[in-house]
């Protein structure tokens, strides 16, 4: 599986954020056009734009760590599950 982390490290190093925070679930959503995935709580989190929105499958359980800028919660760093387990 390609990971998304790469992508994703530029996030972190931007950002300034208030509040940082880490969630876990499934993912119910996922909507290309604003790069914006929707957990099963009902909660979204924006994603970097070079994220690979093919990899993100609805279902896939998924550990997310954020920050909340803005009053939008900025993916900074995600883990999925290791496809080679299936």
């Amino acid at each position: 599986m390609r990971t998304l982390i790469g992508a994703i490290a530029a996030t972190l190093l931007l950002s300034t954020a208030a509040f940082a925070g880490q969630t876990e679930g499934l993912i119910k959503k996922i909507d290309k056009d604003t790069a914006t995935l929707t957990l099963d709580d009902g909660k979204s989190y924006k994603l970097n734009a070079d994220t690979d929105l093919d990899a993100l499958k609805p279902g896939m359980d998924i550990v997310i760590a954020y920050d909340v800028t803005n009053g939008e919660n900025i993916v900074t760093d995600m883990e999925l599950p290791d496809s080679s387990a299936n």
